[in-house]
C-alpha cells in the first residue's frame, strides 16, 4: 500500500470515534473515505466488495451478528447498498454502550429510507468528507493556519505557486488516486468521474433510469454558473437553450439535481443572514458550488491552458477550489461555510461560522493587487454594516488569493493569504 497521507477529516472521525458508538463518513467516489477510515478500523466489511456483496446481504438478513464479529472499530464500507444496516447498527451501540464501535461509509444517500427507523441520533455521528485539500496534497505549505486566524496569532507565509500550477491543480481536482499519476494521465481522473456519473451512477441511485445527454447539460450548465447565485430557473432555461421551455420541466431538474446532490457532486453554499445594522434584503439563493473545482472544468471540457487564457472562467473554478478547501479545513473548528449578498449587490463569497458563534468574512480573489484591495474594501464595508453589538466583531477578514507572493495583514487589518500557503 502507498503511503498515506494524512487527511484534516482524520482529526474529526477520531474526535467522533471517542463520542460516539459509531460514525457515519459520507462524501463522493473516490474522495478517500475508505481508506481514511481504515487508519482507524481494526475489522473491515466491504459491500463494495463484488465478490462478497451478495453473500453479506444474505447474512445480514440470516445471521447478522455474524458482521458484529472483530475487534472494533468495524469498518463497513458503503452501507447505503444494504440501508437495514444501518438500524442494526444503531441496535449493536445500544448493546455495547461503548464509544468507538463502527464507522459506515457511504458515497450517496440512500434513495429509499422507508426500511429505516430510526435517525441514529445519539448513537451515529454524521460526518461529510471532501477531496483532497492543497494543504494535504502536499501542494500548500499550511504556514497561514486557519485555526490560528481565529486566535489572532501573526500570519507569516511564501506562496510557491504560479498560475499555471493552480490551474494545473484546478482541473486535476483533489482526487487521492489522482496524485499518483504523471502529471499528463492526473487530467483525465476529473472526465472519468463524469462518465461515470453519466454512464452509471447517477441511474444507478435509485434504479431510475435518466437521459445521459439531459446529465450531462445539467452539469455543463451548473459549471457555467459556478460560484454564482443563478436560481434553479435560470439553470433550467439555460439548459434547454433555444428549445421550448417545456422540454424540461422543474420538476425533472430538480429530481437530477437532488440526484447529483445525493451523490455528493454538487455541494451548494447557503446564504447568511447576519444582524444588520439597517434593513437590507438579503438575497437568500445558494451560491453554486462542485465538491471538486475539477468536476467544473471537466464538465466544460477545459484544461490548464483553457483556463489561463479565460481568466474569468478560471475565477469562479479557482473559488471552487478555495471554498473546498475552506470547507476541509472549517470542518475540524466545528465551522459551517456561508455566503453573503444583499439587494445592493454588497457580497462576501465565504463567511465561516463556527458553532461558538465566533465567524470570518473572506472574499475571494485569483490575482491582481487591484482585485485584492477590491476584495477588502468589500469586506470592510460589509463588516460596516453587521450589527456587531448582538453578533460581535468578526474574528478577522481576509482576502484569500491565488498568486499573491506572500501573506501579510494590511494596514486596514484585511489578511491576505495566498491559496498555497493556507492550511488547518
Amino acid at each position: 500500500m502507498k503511503d498515506y497521507l494524512k487527511r484534516v477529516s482524520d482529526e474529526v472521525i477520531e474526535r467522533h470515534l471517542k463520542s460516539s458508538g459509531a460514525v457515519l463518513i459520507e462524501g463522493p467516489k473516490w474522495c478517500g473515505k475508505t481508506t481514511s477510515a481504515m487508519q482507524f478500523s481494526k475489522t473491515n466489511v466491504l459491500f463494495s466488495d463484488p465478490q462478497n456483496k451478495d453473500y453479506l446481504k444474505s447474512l445480514l438478513t440470516l445471521n447478522y451478528k455474524a458482521l458484529f464479529v472483530g475487534d472494533p472499530p468495524i469498518l463497513f464500507d458503503e452501507w447505503q447498498l444494504v440501508p437495514t444496516l444501518w438500524d442494526t447498527v444503531r441496535f449493536e451501540v445500544d448493546n455495547r454502550q461503548e464509544p468507538g464501535q463502527f464507522i459506515l461509509t457511504g458515497s450517496t444517500v440512500p434513495p429509499d429510507t422507508k426500511d429505516i427507523m430510526h435517525s441514529g441520533i445519539g448513537r451515529i455521528a454524521r460526518m461529510q468528507m471532501r477531496s483532497m485539500s492543497l494543504f494535504e496534497s502536499k501542494e500548500s505549505t499550511g504556514e497561514v493556519s486557519l485555526r490560528n486566524l481565529f486566535e489572532s496569532k501573526e500570519v507569516i507565509g511564501r506562496n510557491k505557486l504560479e498560475l499555471p500550477d493552480i490551474a494545473y491543480i484546478a482541473c486535476r481536482g483533489g482526487w487521492p488516486s489522482s496524485l499518483n499519476r504523471e502529471k499528463e494521465y492526473s487530467l483525465d481522473l476529473p472526465f472519468d468521474y463524469i462518465n461515470a456519473l453519466v454512464n452509471t451512477d447517477v441511474s444507478a441511485l435509485d434504479g431510475t433510469k435518466r437521459n445521459k445527454e439531459l446529465i450531462k447539460k445539467i452539469l455543463k450548465s451548473y459549471a457555467r454558473n459556478v460560484a454564482t447565485q443563478a436560481s434553479l430557473e435560470t439553470i433550467r432555461l439555460d439548459v434547454i437553450g433555444s428549445d421550448d421551455a417545456s422540454t424540461l420541466s422543474q420538476t425533472t431538474l430538480y429530481e437530477y439535481i437532488n440526484a447529483l446532490s445525493s451523490l455528493f457532486v454538487i455541494e451548494d453554499s447557503p446564504a447568511w443572514k447576519p444582524n444588520l445594522r439597517s434593513k437590507s434584503a438579503i438575497r437568500s439563493t445558494p451560491t453554486r458550488y462542485f465538491n471538486d473545482p475539477s468536476i467544473a472544468s471537466a464538465a466544460l471540457g477545459l484544461g490548464p491552458d483553457d483556463l489561463i487564457k479565460d481568466l474569468n472562467t478560471f475565477g469562479f473554478v479557482f473559488e471552487n477550489l478555495c471554498v473546498r478547501d475552506l470547507r476541509v479545513y472549517a470542518q475540524a473548528l466545528y465551522g459551517t461555510i456561508y455566503h453573503y449578498r444583499d439587494k445592493n449587490s454588497l457580497e462576501c463569497d465565504c463567511v465561516i461560522h463556527l458553532r461558538n458563534g465566533r465567524y470570518a468574512l473572506i472574499e475571494v480573489k485569483l490575482g491582481t493587487s487591484e482585485a485584492i484591495n477590491e476584495g477588502a474594501q468589500n469586506l470592510l464595508k460589509l463588516k460596516e454594516k453587521l450589527d456587531t453589538e448582538k453578533m460581535g466583531e468578526p474574528a478577522f477578514l481576509m482576502v484569500l488569493s491565488g498568486i499573491a507572493p506572500f501573506a501579510f495583514k494590511r494596514d486596514d487589518g484585511v489578511y491576505v493569504v495566498p491559496i498555497g500557503t493556507l492550511g488547518p
